[in-house]
């Protein structure tokens, strides 16, 4: 640690483009009310891929938010990080300008980035050949471009970055803004996740290495995490951006603040490719590394916003993570995961579900885990099912692990003046 000042970090703004709804009110009484966003596939003809499903972005007009000849040259999911990141900033009333726009930075991840362009342009270059490929081919498709359109399109001129850590990207941005803020380095960050991955050759890939739920004809059903019945992810996409601004700035501007960002912890499996160490003893160790981190015991956990992915081996490995980190008090928290309702969102996932945590604080309320009928019985612990629960949160946690073995926690806790 340093040996400077900390400063405290507060959440003033949340913005989300999900399956559920277009806005943050559209997506928190969509999770509240249990609304299934899985369906039939619409994007492309999936008729003959093994998973004909997803948590598909309905009703999203990126002209809402940019004219058309910038929609043109963006890829969806870098459309959707604008979009949202404009909300957030709205939801805060934060108006940057010359005056501030250096102090105010954006660290967007993302899993996989702009892979229908890749596909689109990939075609072309087979069909038509490589002089008919888009100038703008490779500024559409890489990963980080969500982040630098975000900072063209709202003028922020600080810290600027991309966290590519698969299914933790989302987080891992989250946490990696909250440290640059609480160490001095900006007064505010615009950060999340997104993505845009619900294409042929995602689908083919996730398909062939057998992680993707095949329950083609009850979509509404599909997800269904901590259950014994369940038989893969859903994919989803979308994006969740919160606004992180130093607390006395928050506080000299008169801003609303939902929570506090408190913790943060990260670590490695470093066992498999695409496996969790059997037992969850990485999650574990991020779960610990986040409470020490945040200065929080176990029994001080109200909720926790799990990863949740509705695979056979994330959620017994979720469990017991849990159990590992927080001791008999794992038993005492209410747990949920609100894929069961959007899909998973990989990169994007750990932006709406950090959206979920800050808000499950400030309005003392938990999501529900829908679609769990029959729990899986090494899946033991209390995740609120298909109801949501009107509670007090004093403290909640945002788990996101991905592909590698990166796991990520964050903590979230009620604002309270010192």
């Amino acid at each position: 640690m340093t040996d400077f000042e900390q400063k405290r970090v507060v959440v003033t703004g949340l913005g989300a483009i999900t399956p559920i709804g277009n806005t943050l009110s559209e997506y928190w009484e969509g999770l509240l009310s249990g609304r299934n966003g899985i369906e039939l596939i619409t994007l492309f003809d999936a008729s003959k891929h093994d998973c004909r499903i997803a948590g598909e972005v309905k009703g999203f007009d990126p002209h809402d938010y940019m004219d058309r000849k910038d929609a043109k040259r963006m890829d969806r999911f870098a459309q959707f990080a604008v979009a949202a990141s404009k909300q957030a900033l709205a939801d805060a009333q934060f108006v940057i300008n010359e005056l501030n726009a250096e102090q105010v930075g954006v660290i967007i991840g993302t899993g996989i980035g702009g892979l229908k362009v890749l596909e689109d342009q990939q075609t072309i270059l087979l069909n038509r050949g490589p002089d008919r490929c888009s100038p703008f081919m490779i500024p559409m498709m890489i990963a980080n471009m969500a982040a630098g359109l975000t900072a063209i399109h709202t003028g922020a001129k600080g810290p600027n970055s991309c966290s590519v850590t698969a299914c933790a990207a989302g987080s891992n941005s989250i946490g990696d803004a909250f440290r640059l803020v609480q160490r001095g380095y900006a007064q505010a960050m615009i950060c999340g996740g997104t993505e845009a991955a619900v294409t042929p050759l995602s689908f083919a890939g996730f398909s062939s290495a057998r992680a993707l739920s095949t329950r083609n004809d009850d979509p509404a059903h599909a997800s269904r995490p901590f259950d014994r019945d369940r038989d893969g992810f859903v994919m989803g996409e979308g994006t969740g951006i919160l606004i992180l601004e130093e607390l006395e700035h928050a506080l000299s501007r008169g801003a609303k603040i939902y929570a506090e960002i408190v913790g943060y912890g990260m670590t490695c499996d470093a066992y498999h490719m695409t496996s969790p160490v059997p037992g969850g003893e990485g999650a574990a160790r991020a779960i610990q590394l986040c409470l020490k981190d945040a200065g929080l015991t176990p029994n001080q956990i109200s909720y926790i916003n799990a990863h949740g992915t509705s695979t056979p081996a994330n959620d017994s490995n979720e469990t017991k993570a849990i159990k590992t980190a927080l001791g008999e008090s794992a038993y005492q928290v209410a747990i949920s995961s609100t894929k069961s309702m959007t899909g998973h969102l990989l990169g994007g996932s750990g932006g709406i579900e950090a959206v979920a945590a800050a808000m499950a604080v400030a309005n003392d309320r938990v999501p529900p885990t829908i679609n769990l009928e029959n729990p899986d019985p090494e899946c033991d612990l209390d995740y609120v099912p298909n109801q949501s629960r009107a509670q007090t949160v004093e403290v909640a946690l945002s788990n996101s692990f991905g592909f590698g073995g990166h796991n990520v926690t964050l903590a979230f806790k009620k604002y309270v003046a010192s």
